[in-house]
């Protein structure tokens, strides 16, 4: 595709009948990290289809379609006045076409409604870029660090209020 051409693409829920295609997208966007990651805890990245209508039964998930196609998702729970975000995944021919940002800015404006007061999200070390990502868009760490199935989860906050 040219890069000169912009990408277009919608952010909107997501159904039921797209389970299949977030777990293609994440399993695409998580591919070169596969090897930095422990089984266990990439097969809580990379969802199976079972597992994404496992996450869609306990949080609320936004997709970025272009042409019928999902190139992007994003997880978001809501609980005592603070969000959480999981699984933001964009295909790797879409990072950097801005879907990751407006897939951030509608689950930060989903949880605003919500009355969420700060979102935090937990990354692992192989995700620089991302943390790169978060970081630019107003999230600092908070020093916490636990353990995802034998790897170092750190924790990122935002404050929603402001």
């Amino acid at each position: 595709m040219n890069s000169m051409v912009p990408k277009t693409f919608l952010i909107r829920k997501s159904t039921a009948q797209d389970a299949r295609a977030i777990s293609a997208c994440m399993s695409s966007a998580f591919a070169t990290y596969r090897d930095q990651y422990t089984p266990d805890a990439y097969a809580q990245t990379v969802l199976s289809t079972e597992l994404v209508r496992d996450r869609m039964a306990q949080m609320e998930l936004f997709v970025a379609v272009s042409e019928g196609a999902i190139v992007g998702t994003l997880a978001f729970g809501v609980g005592n006045h603070e969000g959480h975000l999981r699984g933001m995944a964009v295909l790797p021919e879409w990072q950097g076409t801005g879907v990751a940002s407006a897939l951030l800015q509608s689950a930060e404006e989903a949880m605003r409604v919500r009355g969420c007061e700060r979102v935090v999200l937990g990354t692992t070390e192989p995700l620089a870029r991302a943390i790169r990502f978060y970081q630019r868009h107003g999230f600092y760490s908070t020093g916490r660090v636990c353990e995802f199935f034998g790897m170092r989860l750190y924790e990122l906050c935002k404050c929603l209020s402001a």
